[in-house]
């Protein structure tokens, strides 16, 4: 177990060695580049363990990577007994590929004849977000606002959308959607220990980087 956080602490030392030297990365971002770090590694050890790479504690959705985990973490909030429309099916295949503007092409024709399809606007979100390669542009808001109004009880629109703007360094915005949603959000809701979980670490990054401040 200690030769696997050993590997995951070189590899965040490699990765600031980097920006820092090589990327030249401004002194200024020291504080928080490192806070990003940090916040992975702290994600990685309440999710996960570095021994066990397969087997992840549950959260309340896995954060998008790739186009197969992007698809994968919305689907993981729906019911997939209920057969999705073709048009997601096929929007889905083009994400998994990495074809995302195909993805939103596909999602925009059948959004048009299903308007309050709620799977269809975050996906669409999801695939505008990662074809600006992880940049919230002006149309995945208005997917997400679309997704959220169709209903305001799931979770999915400002999770994703947060996590969207943590990844681009949009650290107090991330943190200003999700402690929206927990605001809103039942105290049963079974989403909520691991977002109260995810605002703490987002305190303790803003509370450590002068920036944020």
């Amino acid at each position: 177990m200690m030769g696997g956080w050993l590997a995951v602490l070189s590899l965040a030392l490699v990765c600031f060695a980097l920006a820092a030297f090589l990327l030249r990365l401004p002194k200024e971002g020291y504080a928080l580049f490192g806070s990003v770090l940090l916040f992975g590694l702290a994600g990685y050890a309440w999710q996960g363990s570095p021994d066990q790479p397969g087997s992840p504690k549950a959260a309340m959705v896995q954060e998008a990577r790739s186009g197969d985990d992007m698809v994968d973490a919305r689907i993981s909030l729906f019911d997939t007994v209920q057969a999705k429309p073709s048009y997601l099916v096929t929007s889905d295949a083009f994400a998994r590929r990495g074809q995302f503007d195909d993805a939103a092409g596909m999602l925009r024709r059948g959004l048009t004849e299903n308007p309050d399809h709620l799977e269809g606007w975050l996906a669409l979100a999801m695939a505008l977000t990662a074809h600006a390669d992880g940049f919230v542009t002006p149309a995945a808001v208005h997917a997400y606002d679309r997704a959220r109004a169709i209903d305001p009880a799931n979770p999915a629109a400002d999770f994703f959308l947060g996590f969207s703007f943590l990844q681009v360094g949009e650290v107090r915005r991330a943190r200003e959607i999700w402690a929206g949603l927990l605001a809103r959000s039942p105290e049963d809701a079974p989403w909520r220990e691991d977002l109260e979980g995810r605002l703490a670490q987002l305190d303790d990054m803003i509370a450590n980087a002068p920036m944020l401040q």
